[in-house]
């Protein structure tokens, strides 16, 4: 996709251009990156074996201190550095970051032995493989020749879980990851080849959730030695990740319903809603539905969108053109602060990216009030997939749901197209970068 063509606008190649004599003489990071090993000593990573990160929520402090303090512990016999390198013996708990981090870019070398098998967890997540591909080695029989850096864990057949690419060094030699990751979309270059593009990775620990928000980088131990180098890491901001998403998008067929300048194209609610700075921005204490003047059946909508401190709005599905989004057009998908105290108790399937009243999405994936989000929607039949700065918050189909909030009526569920738009609640949110695709 787009990363390898060139749409991709961050010209980070930095780590990947240096010759490997030029890496091993300095441990400098490249600009805009902070160090993640300082080349003398262990500071700022601690032990920790493979855990499902919810479970820390269920221990004890006197607990989760306990096992912390035999697992640095499990470290120091395992790891060590020499010359400047982290060595890991093959054994012990994973060296892990006591930082956790969200979108995010990595770089680091690593070097294996012969039938090595090691990862990277991001997130605490497996995980970026490593291992050795000869087709003699211990797991070919799992993959292993098609080579390193796959998301090993996603599903069989899932998008990125093979490396496109075999891109290993010979043994003895360094390798070199350039790791990006933005929500749960995630691009892997190994020694400059892309081998995983823009692929969502899944949640190895409960799949039928998305990958965690944050969480720790971790370098597995799995039996055989490995070394590792010049480790860098820059955090990516909610506007560059915005960017990123939609530059690695695919563009085919998609239009702009908006002109950044007016609300030409535009029906229903137009005295409510105003133009600002390239954004339609619906007015303070006014509201109503604001929708398209084309129809729409099957579609994917790409949009960004910007929330004010309890900010309430909707994305109208097939909305009729009159009466609620939520019961008269398909579906309401929620726009909303979820996060701010006043929504504390609200009915799950009525924080944001949930289908308004019937299905609930994912929670904590929004960004920081105030800033940008960028937001992929596809309808397909009663089929409704909200994809939430590079996170899926809710992949349902609406005709399975029996119980809906307050047990009201839902003719709109039987509607083949309809408008779309937004379903103001009198808070100025503001969306922009509007582009639809017809699927139909």
């Amino acid at each position: 996709m787009g990363i390898a063509s060139g749409r991709h606008i961050m010209v980070t190649v930095l780590l990947l251009l240096l010759p490997t004599a030029c890496l091993a003489e300095q441990a400098k990071p490249p600009q805009g990156f902070s160090l993640l090993f300082n080349g003398q000593n262990l500071d700022g990573w601690r032990g920790q074996p493979e855990v499902d990160p919810r479970k820390f929520s269920t221990w004890e402090k006197n607990t989760l201190r306990e096992k912390q303090e035999e697992w640095d512990k499990d470290a120091k016999q395992h790891w060590s550095v020499e010359e400047g390198v982290l060595v890991n013996d093959g054994h012990g708990v994973f060296l892990t970051t006591e930082k956790e981090y969200g979108d995010m870019e990595l770089l680091l070398e690593y070097r294996v032995v012969p039938q090595a098998d090691s990862g990277i967890y991001l997130r605490g997540t497996p995980q970026v493989q490593i291992w050795d591909y000869s087709p003699g080695a211990e797991f070919a029989h799992l993959g292993a020749t098609k080579g390193s850096g796959g998301l090993f864990n996603n599903s069989p057949g899932a998008a990125g879980k093979d490396p496109l690419v075999l891109a290993d060094k010979p043994f003895g030699e360094w390798n070199q990851f350039r790791i990006l990751q933005v929500g749960a979309r995630t691009s892997v270059w190994l020694n400059g080849h892309l081998v995983v593009d823009h692929a969502i990775m899944e949640n190895y620990h409960a799949r039928e959730l998305p990958l965690f928000a944050r969480g720790p980088i971790q370098l597995q131990t799995h039996g055989g030695e490995i070394r590792w180098r010049n480790l860098f890491v820059r955090e990516i901001s909610s506007e560059e990740g915005n960017t990123i998403l939609r530059n690695n998008a695919p563009k085919n067929n998609f239009q702009s319903i908006f002109n950044g300048r007016d609300l030409a194209g535009w029906q229903g609610a137009v005295d409510n809603y105003q133009v600002i700075d390239g954004a339609i921005v619906c007015r303070e204490g006014k509201g109503g539905a604001l929708f398209t003047e084309e129809e729409y059946g099957d579609f994917v909508v790409r949009l960004d969108f910007r929330l004010p401190a309890k900010g309430n709005n909707g994305l109208a599905i097939r909305y009729p053109g009159s009466g609620y989004a939520h019961i008269d057009g398909l579906t309401e998908l929620q726009v909303l602060d979820s996060e701010h105290p006043e929504y504390a108790t609200l009915d799950p399937r009525q924080y944001h990216g949930s289908a308004y009243g019937i299905a609930p999405a994912h929670r904590g994936y929004l960004r920081p009030v105030g800033d940008w989000n960028f937001q992929e929607v596809t309808v397909r039949g009663t089929n409704i997939t909200v994809e939430l700065n590079g996170t899926i918050i809710l992949d349902v189909d609406l005709s399975q749901i029996k119980e809906r909030k307050g047990n009201v009526a839902h003719p709109g569920l039987q509607l083949k197209k309809g408008y779309f738009g937004f379903a103001g609640h009198h808070d100025p949110v503001a969306f922009r970068n509007i582009d639809i695709r017809h699927l139909d």
